[in-house]
């Protein structure tokens, strides 16, 4: 089964901890320490690189081209970035997103993408250009990736830091009280940790999609079938009340764009419903993975849900 959390389709990147090495002597190929960036050398412009010259760092190396002044990203934080990654003896990109007419969506020390993207983007500014030198071992290592990646590639990327949002540790709001017995019972602690939900026993599934508040954000933004939602999770399944998967077991949120959501249930159950709020959904067959099993999932299962929805991107 492809997880739930795995839904939004992950580009090539990502790395580890920013740590600056020496600068270099500059050359028409290199600049900083790093391969020169020869076209395209300011904020939102799309960047060509240069071909790396001499012994890449061992250590990963971030040069912040230009600062901007926005906030700091910090851990949690989703980042929206635009960027270009090239191998250090290489002269042409292996993957890219500027000129696509989207930036790339990544939470910030989440272990969603190579180390060092993850090291090399925190405490930076949004607004700022970064170019980052990426060594194997914070990069994919001696297994390398596809064809053009090859094992113990040396990665350079430049990364513009195009927004950030800053992601709660959980929903808050009204708690609505939960007076239908028949419904399962979702914990309402704002602590971050699991969310208790429990399935009630010897019941009976319903047929229809159940969509109800448990905390319910005052002023949140109602959620629209283009959004792309952060949220964080605990799934069971009705019949056996087993968990399935949780976003709690690896402290992470995850973002879903509602467009790419392949399970109806789970989009009609998001849409309307306030950000910043806590919900239940119960989804039927029909309206989950019907007669496929998908994983630990058997066929024509009821999925029941405790669902934050934290914000949207």
């Amino acid at each position: 089964m492809r997880r739930l959390a795995g839904l939004l389709v992950v580009p090539l990147l990502l790395l580890s901890t920013a740590a600056c090495g020496d600068s270099g002597s500059d050359s028409a190929e290199m600049k900083n320490g790093a391969p020169a960036i020869t076209k395209g050398a300011k904020f939102g412009e799309t960047p060509t690189l240069a071909k790396g010259s001499g012994t890449p760092p061992k250590e990963l190396k971030v040069v912040t081209v230009s600062e901007g002044d926005g906030p700091a990203l910090k851990k949690g934080d989703i980042a929206q970035v635009n960027y270009l990654g090239q191998v250090w003896d290489g002269k042409e990109p292996f993957d890219q997103s500027f000129g696509k007419g989207k930036p790339f969506d990544v939470t910030i020390g989440a272990g969603q993408v190579i180390k060092g993207w993850d090291q090399g983007l925190e405490g930076k500014k949004v607004g700022s250009r970064l170019e980052m030198v990426i060594p194997p071992d914070l990069g994919y290592g001696e297994q390398g990736s596809g064809e053009k990646i090859k094992a113990n590639a040396t990665l350079v990327f430049v990364v513009d830091i195009v927004k950030a949002t800053s992601v709660p540790v959980s929903a808050t709001g009204k708690e609505v009280p939960q007076t239908d017995a028949a419904l399962p019972k979702v914990g309402t602690n704002t602590d971050g940790k699991e969310v208790a939900v429990t399935v009630p026993k010897d019941g009976t599934a319903p047929t229809k999609l159940v969509s109800n508040y448990v905390l319910e954000s005052g002023d949140g933004a109602v959620v629209k079938d283009t959004d792309s939602v952060v949220v964080k999770f605990h799934g069971k399944t009705w019949k056996d009340d087993k968990t399935f998967e949780s976003t709690y077991a690896t402290d992470t949120s995850v973002t879903w764009p509602l467009t790419e959501l392949s399970v109806k249930g789970l989009k009609d159950g998001i849409v309307g419903k306030k950000v910043g709020s806590r919900i239940l959904l119960v989804i039927p067959p029909d309206q989950g993975f019907g007669d496929k099993e998908q994983g630990t999932i058997p066929a024509n299962s009821t999925l029941v849900f405790s669902l934050d929805i934290l914000a949207v991107v």
